[in-house]
């Protein structure tokens, strides 16, 4: 069950952020954006990961790892200024 309600957060997570920069809410380089995109990412990596779904998978590693190395470019650039 647990399994399950992971991959259904992490597809409403990944859905939430493509509305709220769709619609302008929030710009694709924010930390809730690409929050919103690591989290869910990682949601259904485990789903898929206990489903074998590996193409899946494999794509959501990939996005993980794209919002991860944003939040963290984002992170030194802040820290950057801030020096």
């Amino acid at each position: 069950m647990l399994i399950e309600i992971s991959g259904w957060t992490g597809m409403v997570l990944i859905l939430v952020a493509f509305y709220l920069v769709s619609s302008k809410k929030v710009v694709s380089d924010s930390v809730s954006y690409q929050l919103m995109n690591f989290l869910g990412a990682i949601g259904i990596i485990v789903n898929t990961f206990y489903n074998q779904a590996w193409p899946a998978m494999t794509l959501n590693i990939i996005w993980a790892l794209i919002a991860l190395k944003t939040l963290l470019s984002s992170k030194r650039s802040a820290n950057n200024v801030n020096e």
